[in-house]
């Protein structure tokens, strides 16, 4: 069985790192995350699925930006939404 692809994993060019590291939504309601995501796309960084909030993921429902990354120290990999095909990169 060959390994799931998708053109929004193979088009990007960049990883983009987090300009902060904060879930802006959290904070600005004194919550707290668990580990933060950064979109691929437009580099909002936000709190992860296992967070109360899910910010990241919301985040994809109301733009559609497909590709997030970790942005934990030491992790390296990407999350495609809509295809669910998850990447490590270095």
């Amino acid at each position: 069985m060959q390994p799931k692809t998708c053109s929004h994993l193979q088009a990007l060019t960049h990883i983009t790192p987090p300009a902060e590291y904060a879930c802006a939504e959290c904070v600005a309601a004194g919550d707290t995350w668990v580990h933060l995501r950064v979109c691929q796309e437009c580099g909002h960084v936000a709190c992860c699925d296992d967070s109360k909030n899910q910010h990241a993921t919301r985040h994809y429902h109301a733009t559609q930006h497909p590709v997030i990354a970790s942005a934990e120290p030491g992790e390296q990999w990407l999350w495609c939404y809509p295809d669910e095909v998850f990447l490590q990169y270095r």
